[in-house]
């Protein structure tokens, strides 16, 4: 009589060999590419293969870093000083300016064990729900909102919950709408103003009351100042630990050059916060990249305990060009465009050009009518999707005058 032979288990995720198991991990492989970099992209490949794009996708200004700011990295490349590591969270130099420059400009006073310096903005988004969020925590997320804020906080193991505004309430969330969203699983509430994408600016009530609303719900705020200084027609930018101060132990604000310098490229964020939160967050970079450039945090001291003459002649530029680009967009049947208090970026509701045929070429969501205006008119936007609001297109009007005017004419022609 033969003996049976073993079965073979079935394979399973635990026994699974490697070249079986994904090759890419779950949590990476769900993360969406970034659209506006991916515009931003795309146009400028369009541009060196010849064809006379227009991008208004980027959002970063179209100025030259100050030459007292250049000035300072180049000395720091001839300090040895500067070829080493330095502390992970930051030079010391560049927390203490970090702490006269805000408590100059907002009016918040912290200390230099409450900053901790980040390569760029988006580090400082992603470590701070990476420090805030366990699994399953949720955070109130108004929309429109950064491309950023949702993918950080997924990756970070939370759950971003929207909360939209519309054109008709000035792209601004209400108390009552973070409360009809809030959950006993929220931990979080995002906050920015002025605003990425929209360009609107929360009126100082506005900002106290739904600071207090954080505040008695013991919520935890993470707010982007990133755009503080620009602003207009007499709007402020109010800081919420400033406006509410009760909350300052519970709120976490991000900001960094690269708006009000035009330092973009330099890399240097900021994230201020409770001080054992900004202890973990400098662990977390201590493993994950250590210390941001020196010399770009050299080139930060300078442009932080400089004056704010570079950012005026910018806000010149720039309100010019919001009142133009407004106006232009207006001007096209279908299009409604708010006027925007902040940043640099127009946010029009385009829900009346969809469905409508183009050269023979018919958008039925502003995605494809993104595509549509690239390809006809060779004017490079960010379609509303991208921000959690299909039917709007984002436009950075941090470009030179005259391609403005050109590639709004181009928009005007193509919908005529």
């Amino acid at each position: 009589m033969s003996q049976s032979q073993p079965q073979t288990p079935p394979v399973s995720a635990s026994t699974a060999s490697p070249q079986d198991k994904p090759r890419i991990s779950t949590r990476i492989g769900g993360i969406g590419e970034s659209a506006t970099l991916a515009v931003d992209a795309k146009a400028k490949a369009l541009k060196a293969a010849g064809r006379p794009v227009i991008g208004f996708g980027a959002g970063e200004p179209d100025f030259p870093t100050p030459a007292y700011v250049v000035e300072a990295a180049a000395a720091a490349c001839h300090d040895t000083a500067n070829h080493r590591y330095t502390p992970a969270g930051g030079l010391p130099a560049l927390k203490e300016a970090i702490v006269a420059k805000t408590r100059r400009d907002s009016g918040y006073d912290v200390s230099p064990g409450q900053v901790l310096v980040t390569n760029g903005g988006k580090q400082a988004v992603y470590e701070a729900f990476a420090t805030l969020l366990d699994p399953g925590d949720e955070v109130l997320l108004p929309a429109p909102y950064w491309t950023t804020y949702p993918e950080a906080i997924r990756l970070a193991g939370g759950v971003p919950v929207e909360v939209l505004a519309d054109e008709s309430q000035d792209y601004l969330v209400t108390v009552e709408q973070l409360e009809a969203a809030r959950t006993d699983r929220t931990k979080v509430l995002l906050f920015c103003s002025p605003s990425n994408p929209t360009g609107a600016v929360y009126p100082r009530a506005q900002v106290e009351a739904i600071g207090r609303w954080a505040d008695e719900r013991g919520l935890w705020v993470v707010t982007d100042e990133i755009y503080e200084h620009l602003t207009y027609d007499g709007a402020e930018a109010v800081s919420m630990p400033v406006a509410v101060p009760s909350l300052a132990d519970r709120c976490v604000v991000l900001n960094g050059v690269a708006k009000t310098y035009a330092m973009t490229g330099w890399r240097v964020g900021w994230l201020l916060g409770p001080a054992d939160v900004v202890k973990a967050a400098t662990n977390l970079q201590s493993h994950a990249t250590s210390n941001v450039a020196n010399v770009s945090q050299r080139a930060a001291i300078a442009a932080v305990s400089g004056d704010l003459a570079a950012v005026e002649e910018m806000k010149v530029a720039f309100d010019r060009r919001r009142r133009r680009i407004v106006s232009m967009l207006n001007d096209i049947d279908g299009v409604v465009c708010p006027e925007p208090q902040g940043a640099f970026y127009v946010y029009p509701q385009v829900m009346g050009l969809l469905g409508r045929e183009v050269d023979g070429v018919t958008a039925g969501t502003s995605a494809e009518l993104a595509e549509l205006i690239l390809e006809k008119a060779e004017v490079a936007v960010v379609p509303g999707e991208a921000f959690g609001s299909p039917g709007y297109l984002r436009l950075s009007y941090a470009l030179g005058d005259d391609d403005l005017v050109d590639g709004i004419t181009r928009l005007q022609k193509l919908f005529a």
